[in-house]
Parts: structure tokens; sequence; C-alpha cells
């Protein structure tokens, strides 16, 4: 069942503006120089999360200026809902990454289920350290765990419903030229 198309128009046409697309640019600018910095000689393998983190790594890789591997994997909790149920993986890792640097790419680091699940994923496959790349943090005191925090952050964000590079709105405006906000949420 798809959902009615003019309440999906009706939410981008309400919605807040939190970051423009520029604000977005800047800030992955600042990532990639951060990780260039510091994983340009440990060889990473690096896993964009889907499809929540493929506008994020689409225009974080070229901005980085090292040789690495690159795949996918594809674990979520939403499954085009508003709130999150139990982690379903649709696709681990298929690129060894025993002894290796992980560099994981992600959208946002919300509540962090997720990116948890992900990280103790790759550590108990033998990953030498795990990174984690995140576009979006957003601030409240419900992180999974009180010691989760990803090692490079693009924007901070307010505690609401939001939608854009990546991050969807019911499956859609993942496209979204910004970081938008739902009204009322």
């Amino acid at each position: 069942m798809s959902a009615d198309l003019a309440h999906i128009r009706q939410v981008m046409a309400e919605a807040d503006c939190l970051y423009t697309d520029a604000q977005v640019e800047a800030a992955i600018s600042q990532v990639a120089e951060a990780i260039n910095g510091e994983l340009a000689e440990r060889n990473p393998v690096v896993f964009c999360v889907m499809n929540g983190g493929l506008i994020f790594a689409g225009k974080l890789l070229p901005k980085l200026d090292f040789p690495l591997e690159l795949s996918y994997l594809h674990a979520t909790r939403y499954r085009n809902e508003t709130s999150g149920g139990e982690l379903f993986w649709k696709a681990k890792p298929e690129i060894s990454f025993i002894d290796r640097d992980v560099l994981i790419i992600d959208d946002i680091l919300d509540e962090g289920h997720t990116l948890a699940a992900i990280i103790d994923f790759c550590k108990h496959a033998g990953a030498a350290n795990v990174h984690t790349a995140v576009l979006i943090d957003k601030t409240h005191d419900r992180k999974a765990r009180p010691d989760l925090k990803a090692n490079y952050v693009g924007l901070p964000c307010e505690d609401r419903y939001i939608f854009g590079y990546g991050m969807d709105y019911k499956g859609y405006w993942r496209n979204a030229a910004g970081i938008f906000a739902v009204k009322g949420l």
C-alpha cells in the first residue's frame, strides 16, 4: 500500500527547514576533512548503511583522498514507519574486515539501537577498530547506550522527526536537499 502522495507533498510544504543544502554540504566537507586526517593511513573498509546512509556516503566518499574498500550493509528498525521496532538485517557485510579498521557511514544517530548493533556485529566479527560517521546527531537523552557517540558528526539536530539527505518520512523525501522537520513531530 503506497502512501497518500497529497499527504507526502503537504508534509514537505509545511516542513521546517533546519539546515539548508549549503549548510549540509559544508558539514559533509568538515566530516571528510576529519576522516582524511585520522583514517588515511589505516586502510579502512567502509560500509554505507542502506538506505539512509546512501546520500551522505555518496557526497562524503569523493572527498576522502585515500584508498579504501567500500561495501554496504542494510539493517533497519523503522521499515517505513515513524517509530522504531526490532532490528531487521536485510544485508550483512560481504567484504572481510578481520583485523581491519571499519568506518560505518549512516544518516543519523538517534537513539542508536541500529548503530550500536552494527558496531557490535563488526567488533564481534573481528574488526580491529570501528569508527562511525553520521550526518545528523539528534540531541536528547534516549541513546541506546550512554557511551554511544559517533566519531564523526556532521550536524547536531533538535529532537524532531526529520527527513532529507537520506532520512525519510514514510519512505519518501530521502532526496530532499536539506534537513527538514515534520510540522508537529
